[in-house]
């Protein structure tokens, strides 16, 4: 079985793959995450942006397997810098023949990451990843979706365009912010589009 995952990944990502692109949306600033609901790798059921409410959360989305390159920069990025806040990986493969193969997948994705991580890898399947996907501007390349949620779910911060040293700072600073600032006082600010 372990021979047929890349061959079962690559069908997968091919044929999701053939969908058209669409332009990225104006602007997610203040944008009220979507409603999504996924598995983690450790089996539990994981609603977004539920599960982070009360708290800043950043959640790196991927649309591509090749884009754990990405998602492995700003994780290392913000352990570094000991950013104070959650971050979830969300794998995000939308399209039918991904949750027909969603078993398989989720494996060899365990196979790679350590089990004391699981919990914090959530994978979005058919609808749920489509809504995301939609959100996001329905774009697929290899860079992560970085988005950092206020407690209430709405975005506040946001990158697609790959690691930079520069904008983690920035990131860090905002999440920091976040933090000292009371739940009353949150505002979207602006923020150069991305």
């Amino acid at each position: 079985m372990r021979s047929l995952l890349p061959l079962l990944l690559s069908l997968a990502c091919s044929m999701t793959a053939c969908r058209s692109e669409r332009p990225a949306p104006p602007a997610l600033d203040g944008a009220l995450f979507p409603s999504v609901a996924g598995e983690a790798l450790d089996g539990r059921k994981v609603e977004l942006p539920g599960a982070v409410a009360g708290a800043p959360a950043v959640l790196l989305v991927a649309f591509e397997m090749e884009t754990q390159f990405d998602c492995d920069r700003w994780l290392l990025g913000l352990v570094q810098a000991q950013t104070p806040v959650a971050v979830l990986e969300v794998p995000t493969l939308p399209g039918m023949v991904p949750g027909l193969i969603s078993g398989t997948i989720d494996a060899g994705m365990r196979e790679g990451i350590p089990s004391e991580d699981w919990g914090v890898v959530v994978t979005l399947y058919g609808d749920d990843a489509e809504r995301l996907f939609e959100f996001t501007g329905g774009v697929r390349d290899r860079n992560a979706r970085v988005l950092l949620l206020d407690r209430d779910g709405r975005v506040v911060w946001h990158h697609a365009r790959g690691y930079s040293a520069r904008l983690l700072a920035e990131l860090d600073q905002r999440v920091r912010a976040l933090n000292a600032a009371p739940a009353a006082a949150e505002a979207p600010a602006a923020s150069p589009s991305r």
